[in-house]
């Protein structure tokens, strides 16, 4: 019989953790969920899992400063960011930092799992619909967020609109397409 496959959740929505974490054992994962960013600090150095799924957005700070130090603490371990907002931006900044894959949120323990483990097939036809305006605009918007180190009012300046319209339009959540 193989070894159980360890996974270290770090995820601040309670609700949301504890569902995904059922979900991923009933898979026959080992999983260990943390919510905040000093407890996975902690604990990261001690706990060395298969797999480790790190929310973006963490309530006390930002997934992208712990990524780094899993991915120094923890080389082999398959790093998958897990975020509500996912734009081009932060994906080509997460995989750049270390992670190894990226999910847009909502997402289910089998989509996980898949993004932890992608099949080998490269015959898997490609979606080759364009974005959205709407979604353009949101990557556009992510990108020059980005290169202003997520200061709103130099985004706002550098895209020439107000601060308040720039702060509206990052709280809506575009379409995925």
């Amino acid at each position: 019989m193989s070894e159980q496959k360890t996974l270290m959740l770090i995820e601040d929505d309670e609700v949301f953790a504890q569902v995904l974490s059922r979900s991923l054992a009933a898979k026959g994962l080992s999983v260990t969920v943390f919510q905040t960013f000093s407890e996975a600090q902690k604990e990261h150095s001690t706990h060395t899992p298969d797999y480790i799924v790190l929310d973006l957005f963490l309530e006390d700070d930002s997934g992208m400063t712990l990524l780094p130090q899993l991915r120094g603490s923890h080389p082999h371990s398959k790093i998958l960011i897990l975020t509500g907002y996912a734009s081009i931006a932060t994906t080509v900044q997460a995989m750049k930092l270390g992670a190894d894959n990226y999910l847009p949120k909502p997402a289910n323990a089998t989509q996980i799992l898949q993004a932890l483990e992608p099949d080998t097939d490269s015959s898997a036809p490609v979606e080759a619909e364009p974005l959205s305006v709407e979604r353009l605009e949101w990557e556009h918007i992510q990108t020059v967020l980005a290169q202003n180190q997520g200061n709103i009012s130099a985004t706002a300046r550098a895209l020439g609109m107000h601060r308040r319209t720039l702060q509206r339009k990052l709280g809506k959540k575009p379409s995925q397409k």
